[in-house]
């Protein structure tokens, strides 16, 4: 079990992903909606996983990406997009994720993701 932060500006996407992480007995702990919050909730709970979006107000996922890594180089961030353009993909992992998941996500996907990271 494994206690995961959802990091994206649209609360469909937090809920969605939330529910299905609940379900496989996983603990959220906490939600935020763009990546200062993100940054301060990381701070905050020390989730193991976190599921962060690229796109988002204020502070964009590569961002706050760069800030926590910077902050906790063994964090675990699995970057959501509708973007699954190569370039950004390659960005996100070369500043740190573990993993990218394009949108609309499968859910046995996210699952398999989470259990191979945390493994």
């Amino acid at each position: 079990m494994a206690k995961i932060l959802i990091v994206d500006d649209a609360k469909f996407m937090r809920k969605t992903l939330s529910a299905l992480l609940t379900e496989a007995h996983h603990e959220i702990a906490g939600e935020a909606s763009d990546g200062n919050e993100a940054i301060s909730k990381f701070q905050e709970t020390k989730p193991d996983i976190v599921f962060m979006d690229i796109t988002m107000p204020h502070k964009d996922g590569l961002a706050a990406l760069k800030e926590i890594i910077s902050m906790d180089p063994s964090a675990k961030i699995i970057m959501c997009s509708a973007m699954g353009q190569q370039r950004i993909v390659m960005q996100a992992i070369e500043l740190g994720a573990k993993d990218f998941i394009t949108k609309p996500f499968e859910d046995a996907r996210v699952l398999e993701t989470v259990e191979r990271i945390l493994a």
